[in-house]
């Protein structure tokens, strides 16, 4: 069995330079830049991981696993120009270091590309993989849009949040080690199995994120702690204040005089006040539970569960 680390290693190998020596440069630099800045590879090799429970040989399953990373990087190139972000991973984004056109041109070539690592795959597993890579890339829109419809709904239910974070964050895992599977060699029954395992772990991973921007610490987090605060998201927290406090919850978002730090400090004394805070970490070890659940009926032995249970014990105790 491979490493997390090993694993990343071969993504990172296939993807770089892929891009530096292409024309038109203005089109091919920015895809160059975006897949050259870091990040830990997490969704590409768990693919990787995902074939290597059924297959020694992986090969097969790197390209399909780069164009996971590739529509992944897309994706957030895209969100950057919608969220109007300045930097990411410690760089300016694509649109601030070029302009918007290039980063919606660089972009929508990334989704191009992302395909076109998954037609090397036999036609017998391009078949079986290619509507899950369509439905999974579908989802993210989708869940893109409701989020990008939060912002201006005053209300939004713990449903609709848990549902809008199953479709933009949680899906990608999931269909990611759906299709290592598969390529693998697992039975529909199996890659079904892991689908919910990713599933679950996404969920966790996203409600951990939330957590950390209000409980975090900055230095290990990477930005701000209360960005989510200041910008009024509706995050699994603020929605559960909302529901359980409205008047109080919003006359302190809207309070005309009140600076960033008060309005952090209050609206996070308002989460403990309200127990909000255990009540996202409950919400967590619920997720992570029902990811441990999927892994045991798996069948596999200690062994060959273990780096899937490193990666969820990784995401479970991740403090950025």
């Amino acid at each position: 069995m491979y490493s997390t680390e090993q694993l990343a290693d071969m993504i990172q190998n296939r993807l770089s330079g892929l891009y530096l020596e292409r024309e038109p440069a203005n089109l091919y630099q920015p895809i160059e830049y975006t897949l050259s800045s870091g990040g830990k590879r997490i969704r590409p090799a768990l693919c990787l991981m995902a074939c290597n429970l059924f297959s020694q040989d992986i090969n097969q399953a790197i390209d399909p696993a780069v164009g996971i990373e590739t529509f992944h990087n897309f994706t957030l190139l895209h969100d950057d120009i919608m969220d109007k972000a300045d930097t990411r991973r410690g760089r300016p984004t694509v649109h601030k270091k070029w302009n918007d056109s290039t980063a919606i041109l660089s972009g929508d070539a990334m989704m191009i590309e992302a395909y076109s690592f998954f037609l090397k795959l036999p036609s017998h597993l391009l078949s079986e993989v290619l509507p899950i890579f369509n439905q999974t890339a579908i989802e993210v829109c989708e869940g893109q849009q409701y989020d990008m419809n939060f912002e201006t709904m005053k209300e939004v239910s713990e449903a609709s949040y848990l549902e809008m974070i199953r479709l933009k964050t949680a899906v990608l895992l999931a269909g990611a080690l759906k299709i290592g599977a598969l390529i693998g060699g697992a039975s529909k029954e199996k890659a079904d199995l892991l689908y919910q395992f990713g599933i679950n772990a996404g969920m966790a991973f996203q409600l951990q994120d939330d957590y950390l921007d209000t409980f975090g610490d900055a230095k290990t987090f990477g930005k701000r702690i209360g960005g989510d605060i200041v910008e009024h998201k509706k995050t699994y927290l603020l929605i559960q204040a909302i529901d359980l406090a409205p008047e109080k919850a919003w006359s302190i978002l809207h309070r005309p005089s009140i600076s960033e730090a008060e309005k952090i400090s209050e609206i996070t004394s308002l989460y403990r006040e309200l127990e909000i805070d255990k009540k996202v970490l409950n919400a967590i070890q619920h997720y992570y539970l029902m990811a441990i659940d999927a892994l045991e009926h798996l069948g596999l032995d200690r062994i060959q569960k273990e780096p899937l249970l490193n990666f969820l014990d990784q995401l479970k105790g991740r403090q950025f």
